[in-house]
């Protein structure tokens, strides 16, 4: 009997239109009904993830920045797994000697030193979800996105390095260049203290260990007493797979990749046809 539902947001519960169908609201209410958990767990900040549930009228747990925050309905922080200052330094250090774009997640917002690759590092996200989606209504959508997220740009993240009240979650890193993505992912992995995963082709996501989103969610469940086995996650991409390998219903997108499908019990539709409220329904035999 699934007691809990822990479901990803982009490329999985959010469509193409980057809005959540009507269809998916009513299946997460009809869930919620019988007294399942439900979750959302996403690579999103809090501010990016609750604007989107809340346009929705969701109000849920949310699992942000891939588990590097935790935050009970009304969003207040309940578990935090940051970078330590001394893999954050690593981190960075790789970065530029490859010459990489990337941005930093803190606990004061997230940053940007370059307003452009933000905003392309965006509509790369929405269109690895969606790849057929009108690039030019792609592009407003993330305008709309980096306004909601309140991303800021600085010079340079030296001066984050030398406040101390700053706390990172996470890393996001963009480029065109598969080769240089390879060559930085090979080299955060040997630092021994990250987690290195992907949301869309053209990044790379980097988290504390624990800041992973099947880790948080056993952390999560564990202390309301559900038991992962009466757990079933929905997602799309590579960043999902510590849920789908603890979960006792793990379901891919019919939109995820060829081997994340493969790793997963089943296969539903695709985000742009309610797959979610599919998996759901099917779920608790609605």
């Amino acid at each position: 009997m699934i007691k809990s539902i822990a479901i990803d947001m982009d490329g999985t519960l959010i469509n193409k239109k980057q809005s959540i169908s009507k269809e998916n609201i009513e299946a997460i209410e009809k869930a919620k009904a019988k007294g399942i958990e439900v979750v959302i767990a996403t690579g999103r900040s809090f501010q990016e993830a609750s604007h989107a549930l809340s346009e929705a009228g969701i109000k849920s747990s949310i699992i942000g920045i891939n588990g590097a925050v935790v935050l009970d309905p009304d969003g207040h922080i309940v578990e935090a797994n940051a970078l330590d200052f001394e893999s954050v330094r690593k981190a960075a250090d790789i970065l530029k000697k490859l010459d990489l774009y990337y941005e930093i997640y803190t606990n004061q917002g997230t940053y940007s030193q370059d307003k452009d690759k933000s905003l392309a590092l965006l509509v790369d996200i929405f269109l690895t979800s969606n790849p057929g989606a009108d690039p030019v209504v792609v592009t407003e959508e993330a305008r709309k996105r980096f306004e909601v997220s309140q991303i800021k740009i600085v010079d340079s993240y030296e001066r984050l390095f030398e406040n101390p009240e700053i706390v990172y979650y996470k890393f996001l890193v963009f480029s065109v260049d598969f080769k240089k993505l390879g060559e930085a992912a090979s080299e955060l992995k040997q630092v021994g203290s990250l987690a290195v995963t992907a949301s869309g082709r053209d990044n790379l996501e980097i988290n504390a260990l624990d800041a992973q989103k099947g880790v948080a969610l056993e952390k999560y469940l564990n202390k309301l007493g559900i038991p992962l086995e009466d757990t079933m996650a929905i997602g799309d991409n590579y960043n999902d797979v510590s849920m789908f390998e603890r979960v006792g219903r793990s379901v891919a997108m019919g939109n995820a990749p060829a081997d994340i499908q493969r790793i997963c019990d089943f296969v539903t539709a695709s985000n742009n046809e309610n797959g979610v409220a599919k998996a759901i329904l099917e779920a608790i035999g609605e």
